[in-house]
């Protein structure tokens, strides 16, 4: 992860955008964070499973998450 000001970012675009390919840009303006910059080629399950590293297990995929989540907030009838 790399953060950067926002005028940073803007004077050095180029430079960003090759460094998405491999990390997560968090761009911060007065010292908030306004945006974060990822990689599209990569899932968000992927991200996740970077995030938590050993948290969830290596099958997991967007459909077991979406499912587990329809489950775990199901109404009853």
């Amino acid at each position: 992860m790399t953060q950067v000001t926002a005028t940073e970012f803007k004077m050095n675009l180029g430079h960003y955008l090759e460094k998405v390919h491999t990390e997560d840009i968090w761009i911060t303006k007065n010292g908030k964070m306004i945006a974060k910059l990822v990689n599209p080629n990569v899932s968000a399950v992927d991200s996740i499973a970077g995030i938590l590293k050993e948290q969830i297990s290596s099958d997991t995929d967007r459909y077991s998450i979406r499912e587990e989540r329809l489950e775990r907030n199901a109404i009853d009838d």
